[in-house]
């Protein structure tokens, strides 16, 4: 399962450096919405994949034992998921925003300020 999830990170970070070096604002923001899931992805299997083993630690024992997933990067990539959103939002409004103004979103023709 980790090998799958290895290829499909690098898949994801490939996919989003092609997508930014398009020279269109909106494969700009795919590229970095990829990019995003690709470090998510690869937070999340930094912390193991052990299904069905939750962190618990037994009454009579000081930490958990055995194999067990861990939670911490669970609750980063959920963080991470949140913030991404939320810049993702934004972006896409500005992109918006930048083309009705602009009347382009080649990023060669957004170099100027001259209109």
């Amino acid at each position: 399962m980790e090998i799958v999830l290895a290829l499909v990170i690098g898949g994801l970070f490939a996919g989003g450096v092609y997508m930014l070096l398009r020279r269109n604002l909106v494969k700009l923001l795919v590229g970095l919405i990829l990019l995003g899931h690709g470090a998510n992805l690869l937070i999340f299997l930094m912390g193991r994949l052990i299904p069905g083993r939750p962190p618990l630690v037994p009454v009579d024992a000081t930490h958990p034992v055995g194999l067990f997933a861990d939670p911490l990067p669970q609750a980063l990539v959920l963080t991470a998921i949140v913030i991404g959103f939320g810049l993702q939002a934004f972006a896409l409004v500005l992109a918006r925003r930048l083309y009705q103004s602009a009347h382009t979103d080649d990023l060669d023709q957004l170099r100027t300020t001259e209109t």
